[in-house]
């Protein structure tokens, strides 16, 4: 397998983006109303996040997406300056290699770039090593969500304060 690499998303990742949600969701059991997966975006992800205030990247080893995430200003509190982490995922083969860290410093970093002042994801109890790499890079847990992403069934809630 060739390194990875970590790139924008563009238009031809379309499929492969979404698939690679829905295979990991499906994994952690993750179905229905309230995760992921039913979001309108999965079907266009590249113009989802085609703004300025957006970035969504894929990781990609030899040609296959392996990996993904990205942030966009959160549902119900963008004028709080608030960026929402969203679907950031690894397919199994790529976990514990150090993609995830590499991927979370450039969406803070692209994050705090353009503005932000936080940082904040929904999660679900299930996904430990997902929590435990964001505690990590300074996200502590939050007794009660911020905003409106739609994800009523994922109950862990994160935020980091962004400092520019």
């Amino acid at each position: 397998m060739s390194p990875a690499s970590i790139r924008l998303i563009q238009p031809k990742d379309n499929q492969a983006v979404k698939q690679l949600v829905l295979d990991t969701l499906r994994e952690f059991g993750l179905h229905g109303a309230g995760f992921a997966g039913v979001d309108a975006e999965l079907d266009d992800m590249y113009q989802a996040y085609d703004n300025e205030f957006s970035a969504y990247y894929v990781i990609e080893t030899d040609g296959q997406v392996q990996g993904v995430g990205g942030f966009a200003p959160l549902e119900g509190a963008a004028a709080a300056g608030i960026a929402e982490l969203r679907k950031m995922y690894l397919s199994p083969v790529l976990r514990g290699q150090g993609m995830g860290q590499r991927l979370i410093e450039l969406c803070i970093a692209d994050a705090t770039d353009k503005g932000f002042k936080k940082m904040y994801l929904e999660t679900v109890p299930a996904m430990e090593a997902a929590q435990a790499l964001y505690q990590k890079n300074g996200f502590e847990y939050l007794s009660e969500r911020l905003g409106d992403t739609g994800h009523h069934n994922c109950h862990v809630c994160m935020a980091k304060t962004l400092h520019g």
